[in-house]
């Protein structure tokens, strides 16, 4: 196991003046200097697609592994990672959870995913590459704890590409995420240029109901959903290079109304991908960028991690990407 800590100096600097040496206000506060920045919060190795799961006080955070040598281009990516933390600062490795090859049906690309929990199991959603019909698939991955070791669930693909035909790509079937509403009603969102839907059945191996497509404005891909009161938020990529931007809804089902730009351009990545969610009192905003060094970019990107801000009505603020990143939290 490999431990992360990115923790703050404090240089406390008190300064009194001769002239007013006798007046106990002419002290001046201490300056605190922040000299490490946390993010990307992942140093040795490439991360990509971040997922988050809050279990039993701990954040565990799931991603995808660029491995793709500098300087060449395209995405190697074999398998997925898995990270866990008590304060969002000192982020601890764990052995390897979940390969494509764990897939006995995929081929090749450990591309974006998100593990659930629910009944005491944790389910994996994730996109490969199908090795017998062509184009992008989704797997689900099971296991009894968030760090696995996970298993194939069903033998078979949950999603192929000649499932979904209104768009016409081998790409359309990627980017999973998963939400299980307040009546216990999960539901399964994924796609590229096309954002589909559709409901699974409380076993969460298998669909309940038919594929569903939602319109929403300049849409990529990246759909990452999630609840806070009675708002149900829908994130996603949106053009190219990518920007992320949301929508908001009373329910899972929609309708979805668009609220704008969520944020901008990733430093140094073409792509954008994101999880929201909320942990020890405070809303965060994973995300990755290409900054990690002289080789980081768009194949070989970085986690990072930033705070997220609501307005009274719902609405989120824009997200402001940094390098310092957050604090620890309590």
């Amino acid at each position: 196991m490999k431990k992360y800590a990115f923790l703050p100096l404090i240089a406390a600097l008190g300064l009194l003046s001769a002239c007013e040496k006798d007046k106990p206000d002419a002290f001046v506060p201490p300056v605190v200097t922040p000299v490490t920045n946390r993010n990307p919060i992942i140093r040795d190795k490439y991360t990509a697609d971040p997922a988050a799961l809050v279990h039993d006080g701990k954040m565990y955070l799931y991603t995808g592994h660029d491995e793709t040598p500098f300087p060449q281009e395209g995405y190697q990516m074999k398998e997925w990672l898995c990270y866990s933390s008590p304060d969002m600062v000192t982020w601890t490795e764990h052995p390897v959870p979940l390969r494509v090859t764990d897939f006995t049906w995929a081929r090749a690309d450990a591309w974006a995913s998100q593990v659930v929990e629910r009944n005491g199991k944790f389910y994996w959603y994730a996109t490969v590459d199908h090795r017998t019909v062509p184009g992008k698939a989704i797997g689900v991955a099971v296991a009894d704890n968030p760090l696995g070791p996970f298993r194939d669930a069903r033998g078979s693909a949950l999603i192929t590409n000649d499932m979904t035909t209104k768009v016409n790509s081998f790409f359309d079937d990627i980017d999973p995420t998963v939400i299980i509403d307040d009546a216990g009603q999960a539901y399964l969102y994924w796609g590229n240029t096309g954002c589909y839907y559709a409901k699974l059945k409380a076993n969460m191996t298998e669909l309940d109901g038919p594929i569903n497509t939602i319109v929403l404005p300049s849409y990529t891909e990246a759909p990452w959903v999630h609840k806070r009161g009675d708002w149900y938020y829908l994130s996603y990529a949106t053009e190219f290079p990518e920007k992320l931007a949301y929508a908001m809804s009373r329910s899972p089902e929609g309708p979805w109304e668009y609220k704008g730009i969520l944020n901008e351009l990733a430093e140094n990545s073409n792509t954008n991908h994101q999880a929201i969610l909320d942990f020890k009192g405070k809303s965060y905003f994973v995300y990755h960028n290409g900054a990690n060094g002289p080789a980081g970019g768009s194949f070989r990107r970085s986690v990072c991690v930033d705070y997220l801000y609501y307005n009274a009505d719902g609405t989120i603020q824009k997200v402001i990407m940094t390098k310092a990143g957050v604090a620890p939290a309590p």
